[in-house]
């Protein structure tokens, strides 16, 4: 078989699988488990090349495929995820689908950055970069369920012009030109605590209701010929 499946890429795949799950939970309402399979994901995604790392001798061929797999992945579980639950939540119509389109392009810029600066970078170096370019795509993991935590104290309305403003904030840092360093293993520790009571928060306390809307489109053939 074409490809690699030692323990260095599981992390990786794993992520993927929770996001597509938690997009199957996001398109039937229940947004608590999608946010859920959100945070899992980012953090299956901070965990992955730590242990990619601890196999030594890796070939070129081994790093490069990590790194294209990571992104391939990523732009499935931080930049088409995130956005289905924000539109599930209510981020729609004109406005809300011309952010969303924004988010998803700056995400693949984002990614697309990344492989290039880290292609280039493992061919001349070994060991982590320091610094971010940008703001990491996996951030979203982060803001998005904070984010949630204002549906408690504002209106549904209002909630919705945050979850847009957020999209458009959070995609324009993707690309924006800045350094940011990366967060020492104790910060990551730290991280992943809060994210972890803020996602209980939401799973014992949130009962935001989803308002659907069943629309049944006429075939387009008939359309045409009314």
């Amino acid at each position: 078989m074409i490809g690699f499946y030692d323990y260095t890429v599981i992390m990786t795949y794993l992520s993927l699988l929770c996001s597509v799950f938690g997009i199957t939970q996001a398109i039937d309402g229940r947004f608590r488990t999608a946010i859920v399979c959100l945070a899992l994901s980012g953090l299956c995604d901070m965990l992955d090349g730590k242990i990619a790392r601890t196999k030594k001798n890796r070939s070129n061929d081994q790093k490069l495929f990590g790194v294209q797999i990571d992104s391939l992945c990523d732009v499935i579980c931080f930049g088409i995820f995130p956005v289905i639950i924000c539109y599930i939540l209510g981020v729609r119509g004109i406005l809300g689908g011309i952010v969303i389109g924004y988010y998803s392009v700056c995400s693949v810029i984002r990614l697309g950055f990344f492989n290039v600066l880290e292609t280039n970078r493992q061919m001349k170096e070994d060991g982590v970069n320091k610094y971010y370019y940008g703001l990491p795509i996996t951030s979203i993991t982060i803001v998005l369920p904070v984010v949630f935590l204002l549906s408690f104290v504002i209106s549904e309305h209002a909630f919705r012009w945050v979850l847009l403003v957020m999209l458009f904030v959070v995609a324009t840092l993707f690309i924006l030109k800045f350094k940011l360093k990366k967060p020492s293993s104790k910060q990551l520790a730290f991280i992943v605590i809060v994210v972890g009571i803020i996602v209980s928060v939401i799973l014992l306390y949130s009962d935001y209701k989803i308002k659907r809307k069943i629309v049944q489109e006429e075939a387009l053939i008939n359309e045409l010929f009314e």
